[in-house]
């Protein structure tokens, strides 16, 4: 055989032994295309509401967003009626591997369905039902309540205060007790009066309850509404007020402040349990104010620096570690609740705040 032959037969040799190595190279190097994760989202009203849902929507929409998650969502979801049940077959259906119910009495109506999906990752708003696929999340809103009852407590005038609410649930209770402790502890003689509307959106009802309200001698009102129909009665009056779910722009410098929530911050946390392949790896989450998930909106310049100072100092203490549930407390029938040196655990304050601090009343 010539030299040339030869030459030619060793060149077509490590020709083909490159083809080989670049073909393995690329077999073991080429990465899967990665399956997008569908999260399913069930809420009481739409994606284009002003207040509790278009705010937990456009959260949780930017979070998938920004994480790479296939967002289906199933609005109108009316409580108490099964058709959260319903929701939950079809987003399963649908190939959901997360099902984030959105409103209080989901978790609990649906937990049959829950329970018959152990491979779907359930998280439930302020749920007081868990299971090993169901948990509860939740914000520390009552630390921003507390804030909120301190910039009303050093605002009031008559030491009457409204508080606008839709019903009496361990979730509500809880903000309104630690709203009133955040008075007391700047007004101990304020009072924290309670007017309830027995339900969520109600916009008649809601500015009812604020006009009587400021009719009793209250100058400062708040609420737990989705809406903030109380704040644009107490506007319209002249009385101050403070929010609740996100600051509206429109209303004037008698707006104080709101406890607000950042739901991007709070559902980004959720659904990179789900990317990481570890879902339901707790019984709940507790997002304090240190995580930026609750705050209190920007202030109105009738806030004065006194007020800030107060406020700011508030913070720091929580951040280190402060709670507002701690030292003695007493509820409104004259029982200690809690003594110097104890704090009332998180699983009173979510499953059994079934009682009111003192300071509170509710309006007959």
């Amino acid at each position: 055989m010539s030299n040339k032959k030869k030459r030619c037969i060793l060149l077509c040799a490590g020709a083909l032994v490159l083809i080989a190595i670049f073909a393995v190279i690329l077999f073991w190097g080429a990465s899967p295309k990665s399956e997008v994760p569908k999260i399913g989202f069930i809420m009481t009203g739409t994606a284009e509401d002003i207040g509790w849902n278009g705010m937990h929507y456009s959260g949780i929409s930017a979070a998938c967003d920004t994480l790479g998650a296939e967002l289906i969502i199933k609005e109108n979801i009316e409580e108490g009626t099964g058709q959260c049940a319903e929701a939950i077959e079809q987003l399963a259906a649908d190939g959901a591997k997360m099902i984030v119910l959105s409103s209080y009495s989901y978790p609990a109506e649906a937990q049959s369905v829950i329970e018959s999906y152990p491979d779907i990752a359930f998280y439930g708003i302020s749920a007081e039902y868990y299971a090993d696929n169901m948990t509860s999340f939740f914000g520390r809103m009552y630390q921003a309540r507390y804030l909120a009852g301190m910039i009303a407590g050093m605002q009031t005038e008559t030491n009457k205060i409204g508080y606008v609410a839709a019903m009496p649930n361990s979730e509500v209770n809880r903000g309104i007790n630690a709203f009133a402790l955040g008075v007391k502890s700047v007004a101990p003689n304020a009072e924290v009066k309670v007017y309830w509307t027995g339900s969520w959106d109600d916009e008649a009802r809601e500015t009812q309850a604020a006009q009587l309200l400021i009719e009793d001698g209250a100058d400062v009102l708040t609420y737990h509404q989705n809406q903030p129909y109380t704040a644009y009665a107490a506007d319209k009056a002249g009385v101050f007020s403070i929010g609740y779910n996100q600051a509206v722009d429109s209303l004037s410098d008698k707006y104080l402040t709101a406890a607000v929530w950042d739901y991007e911050e709070l559902y980004s946390r959720i659904v990179k349990e789900l990317m990481q392949g570890k879902p339901n790896s707790v019984t709940r989450h507790w997002f304090g104010i240190e995580t930026g998930a609750v705050a209190l909106s920007e202030f109105s310049p009738l806030v004065s620096e006194q007020t800030k100072n107060a406020v700011n100092a508030a913070i720091e203490d929580m951040t280190n570690g402060k709670d507002v549930f701690s030292g003695v407390i007493y509820d409104n029938s004259g029982s200690l609740r809690c003594n110097e040196d104890e704090s009332i655990s998180d699983e009173t304050l979510l499953t059994g705040m079934d009682w009111f601090v003192d300071g509170v009343s509710f309006y007959e």
